[in-house]
């Protein structure tokens, strides 16, 4: 793994551990087991230290957003929410305080947004192919369903006890059937 991938990881550690208040550079050069100093040669500033992080989360998500060539797409979309918040959770705990610290800061916003995009296109195409009439109205409702299930699961009520990986295929089965698309 490069360098600025390495950052990049603990940036999103010390986010998802501390919050936006605990980045700072000096935290994630002890995250990744720097010397001092290191991290403010690839990122000199907060804000370029921001976008490297949300950089490489969008680079996970691409390689993760690959959907697998067998299986129904219900049993797809409950295993990307069950894997969001078990083994992905600190990535997803990063990712809500970005979302919230891209709405006040527009520097932000558009290194933020273009990963949305990115997941919102490949939703679209995943729905077109499983032959839905409307993919992009879909992709709203799909992505409030994923999205919301992830942070109940995380930060809600839900937290208290996530849904199992079967819970989360049969919800997806009522969102697909909800849209008029068969998910097994």
């Amino acid at each position: 793994m490069d360098r600025k991938a390495s950052i990049g990881d603990a940036a999103i550690e010390v986010i998802a551990a501390e919050g936006m208040r605990g980045l700072t550079h000096r935290a994630v050069d002890r995250a990744a087991g720097l010397p001092a100093g290191s991290t403010s040669y690839y990122a000199r500033t907060r804000t370029a230290l921001l976008e490297l992080a949300v950089r490489r989360m969008v680079e996970l998500d691409e390689v993760e957003a690959e959907p697998p060539p067998h299986g129904g797409l219900a049993d797809f979309l409950g295993s990307v929410v069950y894997s969001a918040i078990t083994e992905g959770r600190t990535r997803m705990l990063a990712r809500y305080q970005f979302a919230l610290e891209a709405t006040r800061s527009p520097e932000l916003r558009a290194s933020y947004d273009s990963g949305g995009h990115l997941v919102r296109r490949r939703c679209a195409e995943v729905l077109a192919a499983a032959g839905s009439p409307a993919p992009e109205a879909h992709t709203r409702v799909l992505i409030g369903w994923l999205d919301g299930s992830i942070f109940d699961a995380l930060a809600g009520t839900g937290s208290r006890r996530p849904p199992s990986r079967d819970e989360l295929v049969e919800g997806a089965r009522a969102v697909l059937a909800g849209l008029g698309l068969s998910g097994a």
